[in-house]
């Protein structure tokens, strides 16, 4: 057992290693070498927990891939209206970004043209849910008269996305303020009046807990 603890720990470690290096680098130009150092183990016990460059990645992507599957998972039924749902899960992923260097490097690494092939496309599966949720908003009848879950989609994934590409080199375009300013923005225009006043443009009590 204590074998078996040790050795968790020890992946755990050159996961987030990983990460923090292709985060830095990019996948083509990141080393295992560097990546052994920065965890602090050996080479050969790099290679007893992954095989190659390529492992370590795929270690790094699932990881990211489940943060992100928690943020978008199913709504419970007591839950709160769509657009409130989208703008709570707005709020947990660019926490996750800010925060979570295993996060980071899952976006950038689906984004790595040398890894594309069989690569996880984290922003294809935001893409989707918030393409899903916002159909979900357009049947409840909590958009604006005029506004179609596809036009709004296109302006979500757009902002969301930049501010995960800008946030790699800036932080402040991952903050909690700018997403409240981005909503407080665009809620008028995309949200039905008769809803406006009770959607939270800072993300409800959720949101909390989905950045912890």
């Amino acid at each position: 057992m204590v074998k078996q603890e040790r050795a968790a720990r020890t992946r755990q470690t050159l996961v987030q290693a990983a990460a923090e290096v292709f985060a830095q680098d990019g996948f083509a130009l990141a080393s295992l070498n560097s990546i052994s150092k920065k965890a602090g183990v050996s080479n050969g016990a790099l290679h007893f927990h992954f095989e190659n460059k390529q492992a370590l990645a795929r270690a790094v992507e699932g990881e990211a891939a489940a943060v992100v599957r928690a943020i978008v998972g199913p709504a419970p039924a007591d839950g709160p209206n769509p657009l409130q749902r989208l703008i709570d899960a707005t709020h947990a992923l660019m926490g996750r970004l800010d925060r979570d260097v295993v996060v980071r490097a899952g976006f950038e690494l689906g984004n790595d043209l040398p890894r594309r092939e069989g690569a996880v496309d984290l922003r294809g599966v935001w893409q989707g849910w918030v393409e899903e949720v916002l159909r979900d908003a357009e049947r409840e009848g909590v958009l604006a008269e005029g506004v179609s879950a596809a036009d709004a989609s296109v302006a979500v994934v757009a902002a969301t996305v930049g501010f995960e590409l800008l946030g790699a080199d800036d932080r402040t375009w991952m903050s909690p303020a700018t997403i409240m300013q981005f909503w407080d923005l665009l809620l008028p225009r995309l949200a039905a009046a008769d809803g406006l006043g009770r959607l939270v443009s800072g993300g409800t009590p959720v949101t909390a807990s989905g950045r912890a």
